[in-house]
């Protein structure tokens, strides 16, 4: 099955070709084509994503990038399916994808009629640990000698499987139990992980997207300088929570003791040690970071234990932090852990359209469709 997807929940607009098969027991993608037009520069004087010039860049990208993947200006040819993005996210950048996805179909000159299935981005970013990855465990891989890249195969091995879903807008911790049965065990009670990123570079004057700016600060500073609390921690629950550890940093930062350069943004370019101050900042961003992963890591492995799960998935935007990634590793090397870890390819972790022809893939074959409309506030 061929599928043309799109992605427009946010500030990324994305439209991808895949071919699918094997069905749901051994699912497998071929990416075809996969392009994501960044709006980073757009947004980025403004701190953060402005709804209105999200919906403006989508409105233009997409027809240029559909152009790019069928080789044709809206006239969809050898596609079997097309999935769309209609949640969660930004309704306006959201109803810019649906309405294109419509207009594709009604096109006069279009050959054949692809049916539209309508896809949750969250589903996107749980099912992307299943598009061809680089590096998974020997035991789930197998080599295509023909396209030369490694395609991962679900096999009994995988499930039960505990799932962490970390990006700009969520952070849900799921069991698998299989690719079908999903069962929600916990998630933020107030910021996601990746949007507390983004405020806490916001606080320390770093550009936007902050995550990816936080990351590559701390790698100069020390993890253990101040030890910024861990919010909920040890609560017998599988829910987060990141606004207090975020007001945190706002309160330590506030102390004069702990005065920091005015304007980073400004000398940003200049990094180290030629202003005042960058060392404080460069220990703030590692130990916010350290604590952020610290309750990540900790419940994810209490989930692993009490519903004796062989693999532990960690997807979504802030999956794409090599940070994050090598703690779980010794997380499960100190505790003696014997199960699998995978996190997808980072160009998979954020937002991308060929996360969503897999969800649409994966949903089409449980005869799975959600309404063509808009909904900011679709859950998992």
């Amino acid at each position: 099955m061929k599928i043309l997807s799109i992605e427009t929940s946010c500030d990324e607009t994305a439209i991808a070709s895949v071919e699918a098969s094997g069905g749901l027991r051994n699912p497998k993608f071929q990416i075809l084509k996969n392009l994501v037009a960044s709006q980073v520069k757009v947004h980025q004087p403004f701190g953060g994503v402005v709804p209105n010039l999200a919906k403006r860049e989508h409105i233009r990208n997409l027809p240029i990038l559909f152009k790019e993947v069928q080789g044709s200006s809206f006239i969809v040819h050898g596609c079997d399916l097309v999935a769309v993005t209609v949640g969660p996210g930004l309704e306006p950048c959201l109803w810019t994808g649906i309405n294109f996805a419509k207009e594709l179909r009604m096109y006069p000159n279009t050959a054949n009629k692809p049916k539209i299935i309508g896809t949750s981005h969250l589903d996107g970013h749980l099912y992307s640990f299943l598009l061809p990855q680089k590096t998974v465990n020997p035991k789930l891989q197998t080599l295509n000698p023909k396209q030369k890249t490694l395609e991962f195969r679900v096999s009994n091995l995988v499930f039960p499987a505990i799932s962490l879903l970390v990006s700009g807008g969520h952070t849900i911790l799921i069991l698998m139990k299989d690719l079908t049965h999903l069962k929600k065990l916990g998630e933020t009670r107030d910021d996601a992980v990746g949007e507390s990123f983004d405020k806490v570079a916001r606080l320390l004057g770093l550009p936007y997207p902050g995550g990816p700016e936080i990351e590559k600060v701390a790698k100069q500073g020390n993890p253990e300088a101040i030890n910024f609390p861990r919010p909920m921690l040890n609560q017998k629950n599988y829910d987060f929570s990141f606004s207090g550890l975020k007001t945190s940093v706002l309160y330590y930062l506030r102390d004069p003791k702990q005065r920091i350069h005015p304007n980073l943004q400004n000398n940003y370019s200049d990094h180290s040690d030629k202003f005042v101050g960058w060392d404080r900042i460069a220990n703030v961003a590692a130990s916010f970071q350290k604590a952020a992963f610290d309750a990540l890591i900790k419940k994810s492995l209490r989930a692993v234990k009490e519903f004796e799960a062989k693999t532990i998935i960690i997807t979504g935007g802030v999956a794409a932090n090599k940070t994050l990634g090598r703690m779980f590793k010794q997380a499960l090397k100190e505790d003696k852990f014997k199960i699998n870890l995978i996190i997808p390819e980072p160009k998979f972790c954020t937002d991308n359209a060929a996360m969503i022809a897999v969800a649409g893939y994966i949903n089409f074959l449980q005869n799975k469709n959600k309404r063509l409309i808009a909904r900011g506030d679709l859950s998992i």
